[in-house]
């Protein structure tokens, strides 16, 4: 592709709705634009990318005997009625009606129309198992779109589907895209971790996240250096231990605390330490008040009190003041587990139990209560763990501190069990003629946001570095000086040279100052440079890999040589 003809808007500002390094470096690329927030265009450089990591992601999903379909993106209501997700799945459903009042939905993913297409079509457990995948544009209706393709409300995804008839199956199918998706992320030079994940609205008890590691990644995950535990923040396994104590269960005290309405204010009153306190937290749940009581140098962990109660994420909300004052006669600030039971839900962490005279919220404005212990002054249901991971806390595995670390979540891996196959009567016939249910896993790769995760790890202040498998162009030609006939010849010769060996090349044949050129290639991010210029009367030219920068001069010749080099190092075939 010559350059003076490529479709190529690059900008010299960062835009400012851009927010992280990827969504900066992809629109000042030229590689997409912005439609309306959260939904974008793809230009060609960036399109080149999307479509060789779906070449990639085909190679490894076929490699592991899964094939390849394609769904519509338009799914009636009836099939997510079905399993009982036409509510539950939230506002993020994109919902829509057809000249006829038919409800319908973009799709934000694709397990109930899989168990619909196969029901019909697998009878015998002699067609088991199958594995399909499609890759497509999925549709969730984000709150706050943010960082670019990295939550988008518009997506492009690899999602596939395991049918197997048993459980044992299952895992086995599991264990296969398990190691798919390692191959796939490690082709794409991601540096990555696979952690426990929450299986949210998917459903199944069994889930694994791929975190392409970043520092402005949404995702948290706990680690463990010594073993191999590692989960995001909504699943790890808290393990706060409660020294036992001696002391004797003092008298229930009311204490005067004015205006001391948070921790950090208690702390100070009574002069004390965060676990000395008992937090109260008052939620509306599906419109019912429900206060949870954790320790107070803990945060709540919501997505575990969002799995104890069996309801969908938008399902709870903070409570308001008016919420709060009705059911404990107090402002807020001033909660407490005491006399509260026969007014609201109340949930209580295991480890409050096990904590001797504590601090906790009196249900009167400018009051606390002292000396408040479990069972003797109030009662709740006892949750096993309520609570969020932190740095330090002891890995649940082999005792020692947990790390913290940031990630992007780009695969993640589900063992669905017969939750979807039960709701839409995707049965087959085992080999006594009975009846069961199909026993599923879920797989997906998020394919726009793998582009944005590899901007993340692999850019500098210039621009982005891509990585050679999966950049726009192999090779950037610039031409220092257009109007140099010898350049000009010697810069069209390599083009054609090289494309005849298989690479992609871009010659930068635009007549803009050198200066211009060379900070585009930068932006840009093509991996191998050739820079022709006042040697080419002795086919010489300047030879550098973005990555590092450097220059060196080297006989036209000498070119390809060079460039299987890389590729032999990059392991790629040309």
């Amino acid at each position: 592709m010559k350059m003076s003809k490529l479709y190529m808007p690059t900008l010299r500002e960062v835009p400012s709705e851009a927010e992280i390094p990827s969504h900066q470096l992809l629109l000042r690329a030229g590689m997409m634009r912005k439609l309306v927030s959260g939904i974008y265009s793809y230009l060609p450089l960036g399109y080149r990318v999307i479509r060789k990591i779906e070449d990639i992601v085909r190679e490894e999903m076929d490699n592991a005997g899964s094939q390849e379909a394609l769904m519509s993106a338009i799914q009636p209501r009836e099939l997510w009625d079905a399993s009982g997700r036409w509510e539950n799945f939230g506002p993020e459903m994109f919902k829509l009606k057809d000249r006829n009042n038919r409800d319908f939905c973009l799709g934000p993913t694709h397990e109930e129309y899989f168990s619909s297409l196969i029901k019909d079509e697998i009878k015998s457990y002699k067609q088991l198992p199958l594995n399909l995948y499609q890759i497509q544009t999925k549709y969730r209706d984000e709150k706050r779109p943010r960082f670019g393709l990295i939550r988008a409300r518009e997506f492009i995804m690899k999602d596939a589907y395991s049918f197997d008839k048993d459980e044992e199956g299952m895992e086995n199918s599991y264990k296969e895209m398990w190691e798919a998706y390692d191959k796939i992320f490690t082709r794409l030079k991601l540096k990555y971790k696979v952690v426990e994940g929450d299986s949210g609205a998917m459903g199944g008890n069994h889930s694994h996240e791929y975190m392409a590691m970043s520092e402005v990644g949404e995702g948290l995950i706990a680690y463990c250096d010594k073993c191999d535990y590692a989960a995001t923040d909504e699943k790890a396994i808290v393990v706060y231990n409660v020294e036992e104590s001696n002391e004797d269960m003092g008298k229930m005290e009311k204490v005067h605390t004015p205006n001391a309405t948070t921790i950090d204010d208690l702390v100070d009153f009574f002069k004390i330490e965060k676990s000395r306190f008992g937090k109260a937290i008052v939620y509306n749940v599906s419109g019912e008040p429900v206060v949870v009581i954790i320790p107070g140098d803990r945060e709540l962990n919501e997505t575990k009190l969002c799995n104890y109660l069996k309801v969908p994420e938008h399902e709870i909300e903070m409570a308001d003041e008016e919420t709060i004052i009705r059911i404990s006669g107090a402002n807020k600030g001033f909660t407490g587990p005491v006399g509260l039971k026969e007014y609201a839900k109340v949930l209580v962490d295991s480890r409050i139990t096990k904590m001797k005279n504590l601090i906790v919220g009196g249900n009167e404005t400018d009051y606390h209560l002292k000396n408040v212990n479990y069972g003797r002054d109030f009662n709740g249901e006892v949750v096993e763990d309520l609570l969020l991971v932190e740095e330090g806390d002891i890995c649940p595995k082999c005792g020692i501190s947990l790390s913290m670390d940031r990630g992007i979540e780009v695969g993640n891996i589900f063992q669905l069990g017969t939750k979807y196959s039960k709701s839409l009567g995707a049965t087959y016939l085992d080999e006594n003629g009975k009846e069961k249910p199909i026993v599923m896993g879920s797989y997906g790769v998020g394919v726009s946001r793998s582009m944005s995760a590899i901007v993340e790890q692999y850019h500098d202040e210039h621009g982005i570095i891509w990585p050679l498998i999966v950049a726009p162009y192999h090779v950037i030609i610039t031409i220092i000086n257009n109007k140099n006939e010898e350049q000009k010849e010697l810069a069209e010769k390599l083009y054609q040279d090289l494309k005849n060996e298989g690479l992609e090349v871009i010659l930068d044949d635009r007549n803009e100052r050198p200066g211009v050129k060379f900070n585009d290639r930068d932006l840009i991010g093509i991996p191998i440079r050739i820079t022709v210029g006042r040697g080419a009367t002795e086919n010489i030219v300047e030879y550098s890999l973005r990555r590092d920068g450097v220059n060196i001069e080297i006989g036209a010749d000498e070119i390809m040589d060079r460039i299987k080099d890389e590729f032999k190092r990059e392991d790629i075939e040309i």
